[in-house]
């Protein structure tokens, strides 16, 4: 007569085992927070770098074809081998994955940055350098707020990215959950890897939804004009954001 299967859902190595969340709830947070961590820092480090990478290629049109031509080139290295050439300079620490991750996310946030600015309607500038603002402020009040969508769209896939290839952080022990998938893969340990694979996607899920809703709050002049013709509307916003600080009590 075969034994019967334990009751132990560990013991059996199932898929979907509560038991697996109950007693290894620390080693997951744990996990999920350096996940967080370096997803969070890589992407902020790649967009202090691409804004003025993006200015820059704005201003001197002749550095347009450089700039996304050596961020793309770094966009198609593979992850193995970026972290191996970074090897030399960060050794195995979190640095070398947050250094990794943010040269990775340059050529989506660059190529979204420059777009958004290029897509700025000649109706917006006119009416700002008509009320007198100057090219900074300009810029600032006026350029960057409305290319806010594009911006975002590219933030919104860098840091889903970020977060998928955290990941592969777990070949120098600074992956986040993908020291989970990994040891869980070496071990066939069938509920640590899926727990982690899931919490991985909800990661991404719950950044994706919080950074279109940064979009929504920094753009309200979207959901005033909604009905209004695309070139109508964005030209309302930037008479709005012009006006603004013009205003007296």
């Amino acid at each position: 007569m075969t034994a019967p299967p334990p009751d132990d859902c560990l013991a059996r190595n199932d898929w979907i085992c509560g038991d697996y969340l109950s007693t290894r709830r620390q080693i997951l947070l744990d996990a999920v927070a350096q996940h967080i961590q370096l997803t969070v820092i890589s992407v902020a480090l790649g967009l202090l770098i691409a804004v003025p990478l993006a200015l820059l290629a704005r201003r001197r049109r002749w550095t347009v074809g450089p700039v996304l031509g050596i961020t793309t080139v770094i966009y198609t290295i593979p992850s193995l081998a970026m972290f191996s050439l970074l090897l030399p300079f960060y050794g195995l620490s979190a640095t070398l994955v947050v250094v990794g991750l943010a040269l990775y996310s340059l050529t989506l946030l660059v190529r979204n940055l420059l777009a958004g600015l290029d897509g700025v309607p000649t109706e917006a500038k006119e009416a700002a350098r008509g009320m007198g603002y100057g090219p900074l402020r300009q810029l600032l009040t006026v350029e960057l707020p409305l290319a806010v969508p594009a911006a975002m769209a590219g933030l919104r896939i860098a840091t889903v990215s970020a977060v998928a290839l955290t990941t592969v952080g777990a070949i120098v022990g600074y992956g986040g959950l993908g020291n989970l998938i990994y040891a869980g893969m070496n071990s066939f340990f069938k509920a640590q890897v899926l727990t982690a694979s899931v919490l991985c996607v909800i990661i991404a899920v719950v950044f994706d939804l919080l950074l279109l809703g940064a979009e929504r709050l920094l753009t309200p002049w979207r959901r005033a004009s909604r009905r209004a013709r695309p070139r109508g509307r964005a030209v309302a916003g930037v008479k709005r954001l012009v006006a603004a600080p013009g205003r007296r009590a």
